[in-house]
């Protein structure tokens, strides 16, 4: 066999192992896209953990606050944890749950002291969309702090904010210059049928309403 037809023998050899190279990976591929099949599995996307935690909305009767269990995004640390409490302490609830906190108001930040007291810093829609009314402003107020101290076991007061400055009240009732402690007075204990509700006593900061209880017109529109 001459020198010529030997390196012709070998460029064939190596065309054809081509050709099979080609025919084994690229064309098993290609078919696999063509017909939307994936040769490898995408990774599922990971879920956020979530946490129980107690929110509170306006009770039945519209003297009280109502604890609600709710699902909210888990964080690491106290700081962040009240984060997400807040931020779904805000949120708009579905019917028939009613809150008390004036439509459009949102969190813009939140410190945590030494102490244990927490700071919440609130857009003004807090104050300038509020209703008034001493029971519907201690509703607004005590929704939030309950829900810090409550899931909270590090936070034992809350102070309102409203745009980065203190306030001295929301609408002129519940004295905020000061961190408050849970209002376990607000909150609506499971009712017994032997025993009709009762108005719920003034937390300190929250001036009394001659005549008693105003009626629940006082309270926030449902949404």
């Amino acid at each position: 066999m001459t020198r010529g037809r030997k390196a012709a023998l070998a460029g064939l050899t190596l065309l054809l192992a081509g050709i099979f190279a080609v025919a084994f990976t690229v064309l098993p591929r290609w078919y696999l896209q063509s017909n939307g099949a994936e040769a490898v599995a995408e990774p599922a996307a990971a879920t956020t953990p979530k946490i129980k935690a107690r929110l509170f909305y306006v009770s039945e009767d519209g003297l009280r606050l109502a604890a609600v269990e709710r699902e909210v995004p888990f964080a690491d640390g106290t700081l962040a944890q009240a984060r997400r409490v807040v931020e779904a302490q805000l949120e708009r609830p579905a019917p028939p749950l009613v809150t008390a906190i004036p439509e459009g108001t949102r969190l813009r930040a939140i410190y945590i002291g030494n102490a244990g007291e927490a700071y919440v810093d609130l857009t003004r829609d807090v104050s300038s969309a509020h209703t008034g009314g001493a029971l519907a402003e201690a509703l607004t107020v005590y929704s939030i702090v309950n829900a810090v101290t409550t899931n909270l076991p590090a936070v034992r007061a809350v102070q309102l904010l409203v745009d980065g400055r203190e306030v001295d009240t929301l609408a002129g009732h519940v004295d905020l210059r000061r961190p408050l402690p849970r209002g376990a007075a607000w909150i609506q204990e499971p009712a017994s049928p032997a025993s009709p509700a009762t108005p719920a006593p003034f937390a300190p900061g929250v001036e009394p309403i001659p005549g008693g209880v105003p009626p629940p017109r006082d309270l926030p529109p449902q949404k």
